[in-house]
């Protein structure tokens, strides 16, 4: 059974009349099946759906994003990828199956999956806790990048959730402390890493495993730091008002792309990518690849000067320093300013002495 969107009532109207009219023993009597009406009536839905898809509003999009038909980690993983090995625990607490992570061939080429999964239906899940990691979840993710890292293993990850889960349990255990260091563990990489935000990307939750390489997003995919009815509710103490926030907030892959904060955005199928899920295994495919072969001929440190210039970049026009593509640099001229300082500490703490004794004697004498 087909779950459609609440802007989605005409075409569930024309697809209600089109199973109709393939089914060669409807109501009617009718004991075969109209071609030419049935071309018209797939020419109309068609036409709906580009005329809806070409024009979605943010929050639009975020309920797009939401679908609970959209294909998720586990699909994905199932179908591009070959000799899929998982891999659990955190050797810390425990599994976390909001994650799935695990060692598998792309092409030939061994690669790391990390797939953040919501689960099929209800009891999945559950089991899945709606795709929120906890903090053992990502400790789990940062071992095995670290892993990857050290055998020369290209990272990829697959981002659909809310967000983090914000459960007390979760908070007791390090959730901050385990997101910072999966972000610190993301940027420390000398591999190549693509991070493919397939439904929603909220939050800490996101970005503690999409700091790579490259950021890609689905056509109707969202991004962001909250989600739009939490932004309303904080905001406008009013979580009705979400179409306001998502509109503000610049989620949809669109806005995100413009403002450089993705590298790539992959066409979805006419009516998201729940329709024709081939067609966008293949785009997911074929975008994965392209990726890969970017980053083969650059050596370990070309990579990781790579990521860092692609985050120090975001929310850069033009500033102070002429040649943007060298950001990372500032670390060094910041390093040799502290060098510098502690080659001379006893020098300045004597002068630094110097004007205190001044200034007392200043005050006496007055």
């Amino acid at each position: 059974m087909k779950n459609y969107l609440n802007f989605e009532t005409d075409i569930k109207t024309l697809e209600s009349e089109l199973d109709k009219l393939k089914d060669p023993y409807n109501q009617d009597g009718l004991t075969e099946v109209d071609t030419k009406k049935i071309s018209k009536t797939q020419e109309e839905i068609d036409k709906k759906l580009k005329e809806i898809y070409s024009s979605l509003d943010p929050w639009q999009t975020t309920m797009v994003a939401r679908h609970e038909d959209r294909p998720k980690s586990k699909f994905f993983i199932d179908n591009l990828f070959e000799d899929f090995i998982p891999l659990a625990g955190d050797r810390y607490y425990g599994e976390d199956k909001a994650v799935i992570t695990g060692f598998a061939k792309f092409n030939g080429q061994s690669v790391l999956v990390i797939g953040q999964e919501k689960g099929e239906n209800l009891e999945s899940r559950i089991e899945r806790n709606f795709g929120m990691m906890r903090p053992e979840g990502y400790r789990k993710t940062i071992r095995h990048m670290e892993l990857a890292n050290k055998f020369n293993i290209p990272i990829i990850s697959f981002i659909d959730t809310p967000g983090a889960y914000p459960g007390v349990g979760a908070e007791e255990r390090g959730q901050a402390e385990a997101i910072a260091k999966s972000i610190e563990c993301c940027m420390k990489l000398k591999v190549p890493s693509l991070a493919i935000v397939i439904g929603e990307g909220g939050s800490g939750g996101a970005i503690a495993l999409a700091s790579s390489s490259k950021v890609i997003m689905l056509e109707n995919a969202i991004y962001s730091v909250i989600s739009p009815e939490g932004c309303a509710t904080i905001l406008w103490r009013d979580p009705k008002k979400m179409l306001d926030a998502a509109k503000a907030m610049k989620l949809s892959a669109k806005d995100l792309y413009e403002l450089k904060i993705i590298d790539e955005i992959i066409p979805e199928p006419l009516g998201g990518a729940h329709r024709d899920q081939n067609l966008i295994l293949s785009s997911v495919r074929e975008s994965i690849s392209k990726n890969l072969n970017l980053f083969k001929e650059m050596t370990a440190d070309e990579i990781l000067e790579q990521r860092k210039n692609k985050f120090l970049k975001i929310g850069r026009r033009e500033g102070f320093i002429s040649k943007p593509e060298n950001l990372s640099m500032i670390d060094d001229k910041k390093n040799n300013i502290n060098q510098l300082y502690f080659k001379n500490k006893k020098k300045l703490l004597f002068i630094f002495f110097l004007l205190i004794l001044a200034a007392f004697l200043a005050i006496i004498l007055l």
